[in-house]
């Protein structure tokens, strides 16, 4: 079955959550060291005025695309960066502009808060301040922070603010660390340093999330905090296909401090997007291990088309009402997106 939502035939909403944007007035604080070369692409210097736009040119391309909201989120280029001292006063500009620039847009576009993780009790205040002053969905966080997985005792009021909050995080891929930049995908022809597209968006961003939430369970992260509620992209950053096999090696007692096996852990509290993928079989491998009601339709924009997104979408082979759920009524359920 397929269907044709571009035209709005089918009277549907259409939510996406991993939806990007960078304000170069904000990256210019960033030092360059820390960016390690990230951004200086001929293709991500082509995107800039596509990542500082909202109600221009990203706004016309839902309205020709049929795309009800966006949620909004800072790319890498962040607090992340940064040093304790500097990133919340930084995150908190980000997150003032990001609501400015949506005033009177909000039927069209949310976000998720911007946070200064290298300063996570400054990070989990941040949180409570924009979901309740803005209205933020949750909080996107870009991978590791200075080296450091989330598993580690510092995040703890993170995960415990966005509970008690009742709001998602997203985990997105980040800037690898140097050591590991250095390890892994340097000393390549053609290259003077890390070779960007093995790095991040071609391969090193999916791995790396992919442990991260392997992380996250086999340290009991996702037991403390029951409630707790995460969202990765790419359509489950390759955890469906290794779904069986990880399964049987993080068994309760098999060595981690995880009391619940990955699979209800995963059906209970881990939701995935299609950011950046967008063809049918790995949305089959989606469902049948994560299953229709924690997958949720993103486009990757603007590092992929709305028009790629809508195309897939017309593809799913599925009945009307699971389209839906996909399309916008889980989106709409997790993050508590009033109509």
């Amino acid at each position: 079955m397929k269907h044709s939502i571009i035209n709005n035939e089918m009277n549907m909403r259409i939510v996406t959550l991993e939806e990007h944007i960078s304000f170069p007035e904000m990256t210019q604080k960033i030092p360059k060291e820390a960016l390690g070369g990230f951004g200086q692409s001929e293709r991500m210097q082509q995107l800039i005025p596509k990542l500082d736009d909202i109600t221009g040119e990203r706004l016309q391309s839902m309205d020709d695309n049929g795309i009800s909201t966006q949620v909004l989120s800072v790319d890498s280029s962040g607090a992340n960066l940064l040093s304790q001292a500097d990133a919340p006063a930084f995150a908190s500009q980000y997150n003032d502009l990001i609501a400015q620039r949506i005033a009177g847009f909000e039927q069209r576009f949310t976000a998720f808060a911007h946070l200064p993780m290298t300063a996570p009790l400054a990070a989990a205040d941040e949180l409570e301040r924009v979901v309740k002053e803005y209205n933020f969905r949750g909080a996107m966080i870009r991978g590791l922070t200075q080296g450091m997985f989330l598993d580690q005792p510092q995040f703890a009021p993170v995960f415990e603010k966005a509970e008690k909050l009742g709001v998602p995080i997203y985990l997105h891929p980040g800037l690898p660390p140097k050591g590991i930049a250095d390890i892994y995908y340097s000393g390549l022809p053609n290259h003077s340093g890390m070779a960007e597209a093995l790095a991040c968006y071609g391969w090193g961003w999916h791995a790396e999330t992919a442990l991260h939430v392997l992380r996250l369970l086999y340290s009991g992260v996702f037991d403390r905090y029951p409630k707790l509620k995460l969202i990765i992209g790419h359509m489950g950053e390759m955890l469906p296909m290794m779904m069986v096999r990880s399964e049987r090696a993080f068994k309760p007692g098999n060595g981690g401090a995880n009391q619940r096996t990955l699979t209800d852990t995963f059906h209970q509290q881990v939701h995935i997007t299609t950011s950046g993928f967008f063809t049918q079989p790995p949305l089959k491998i989606a469902l049948e291990t994560f299953g229709v009601d924690n997958i949720m339709f993103s486009v990757d924009y603007p590092f992929s088309t709305n028009e790629m997104g809508i195309a897939f979408l017309n593809g799913i082979e599925l009945p009307d009402e699971q389209v839906r759920q996909i399309a916008h009524s889980n989106a709409d359920k997790l993050l508590n997106l009033k109509l």
